[in-house]
């Protein structure tokens, strides 16, 4: 089946400057700021579902995506990490930015079946 869900979450790393902290809490805030039960609604066993995740970061080759998967507790993740996000400097211009990470999880299942709905 295609994409069934699209979720949305926005991360910070107000002073470390640490790219991959803001994907990561960028995650985060798309997966528990919702509550969405798709592969219970569909019939499916959660590791049915299959997440393309997608980051828009100033730096997208600091991001450690290995960091990113380890957040998910089911489901199919492929990652696609580009350029985007927002790096804001100190006003007095010297240390780490703040970083400003988004993350997009585009959900879809599997299995095109459903229990008791006839295709």
């Amino acid at each position: 089946m295609g994409p069934m869900i699209v979720e949305f979450g926005l991360g910070t790393s107000l002073r470390r400057g640490d790219y991959t902290q803001a994907a990561e809490r960028a995650v985060r805030a798309a997966l528990w700021r919702n509550s969405i039960n798709l592969a219970e609604y569909m019939g499916v066993a959660k590791e049915d579902m299959v997440i393309e995740v997608r980051i828009g970061c100033a730096h997208p080759e600091a991001v450690d995506v290995q960091v990113l998967a380890n957040v998910f507790p089911y489901g199919q993740t492929s990652f696609v990490v580009e350029k985007g996000g927002l790096d804001v400097v100190r006003p007095e211009g010297t240390g780490n930015p703040t970083v400003m990470a988004q993350a997009a999880l585009i959900v879809s299942v599997t299995s095109s079946e459903r229990p008791g709905v006839a295709t």
